[in-house]
């Protein structure tokens, strides 16, 4: 019998990336036995589940649960329903070609894996990497240098497209809903190299999400660099998060990464609210404030 897929994928008022979404997983080769779909936003997408070929678990939040929240819902379902690997996916992705979760699982048996992830490329530019991967101390967004390295143990862009095994969960637990979102995957991620467990991405597939080519500013060339989101809603959580995981983890060289990067990023650009929203929001990371539902905070 051929392993059993359960998508978890989360969605908020995107109705359309919703359908592409739905579309893409009704044309996969694997064997997809159901998609939890927890939708938190303002306009239900309950029609475009129901329309769908695909064998969708629409799942209605009227609490917007962030995306480690809604993540930690629709794997729980997708759990319940019995399947062997755990699909994650954002509903502004989707995969680049049917056989994408095949090769996936293929990779994981070949490789006795229980955690792998594809690459993810930009829309309309599929030679182009959304995120970046550091090769010999350089970041690169270029798609044919990083398949060259073959197999990538140990990195990879949670959660786009990240399979995941089942009882994995057990083991590290679901996404941490205080982190809300931005922050969420990079804990999963320690979590899973904390607990022994290894993964890496697959560089013969790709999904397709949109790029966060403007976030990345860098400090000192290839050499250093911060991400500074695009909106005031996605910094807080961004910084809060990060100094939460480098307090939580120890994370020294992330620390001193970020002690260096943000004074000297925001000193070149000469925006000293930049800074001061940076180091209010890193510093309630770091004692652990600032915490609870997004209206607390003005959003």
């Amino acid at each position: 019998m051929p392993d059993t897929v359960a998508v978890a994928a989360v969605t908020f008022d995107r109705p359309d990336d919703v359908k592409t979404l739905l579309e893409a997983l009704a044309a996969q080769s694997g064997n997809i036995t159901s998609v939890a779909l927890v939708d938190s936003g303002k306009s239900p997408v309950s029609d475009i589940a129901e329309n769908s070929s695909a064998p969708v678990n629409y799942i209605r939040s009227n609490t917007n649960l962030g995306g480690a929240g809604g993540f930690s819902l629709a794997i729980l379902s997708a759990m319940a329903s019995g399947a062997e690997w755990i699909w994650i996916m954002d509903d502004d992705a989707h995969p680049e070609d049917p056989d994408c979760v095949s090769t996936l699982l293929a990779a994981a048996k070949e490789r006795g894996l229980d955690v792998v992830l594809p690459l993810v490329v930009a829309p309309g530019a599929p030679d182009t990497l959304s995120f970046h991967f550091r090769l010999d101390g350089k970041l690169t967004h270029d798609r044919a240098e990083v398949a060259a390295r073959g197999f990538l143990p140990n990195v990879g862009h949670f959660f786009n497209g990240a399979l995941i095994r089942a009882d994995v969960f057990y083991r590290v637990g679901l996404p941490d809903l205080r982190l809300f979102i931005r922050g969420d995957e990079t804990d999963f991620m320690i979590r899973l190299r904390r607990a022994g467990i290894e993964f890496g991405t697959v560089t013969t597939v790709a999904l397709t999400h949109p790029a966060a080519w403007a976030e990345v500013q860098p400090v000192l060339g290839d050499r250093m660099h911060v991400l500074v989101p695009e909106t005031p809603f996605k910094q807080f959580y961004f910084y809060r998060n990060r100094g939460f995981l480098t307090r939580r983890y120890g994370r020294v060289k992330s620390f001193v990464a970020d002690a260096v990067g943000y004074p000297v990023h925001f000193a070149r650009t000469r925006d000293p609210r930049g800074f001061a929203n940076w180091l209010r929001a890193y510093a309630a990371g770091m004692g652990g404030r600032r915490f609870g539902p997004p209206s607390d905070f003005g959003f």
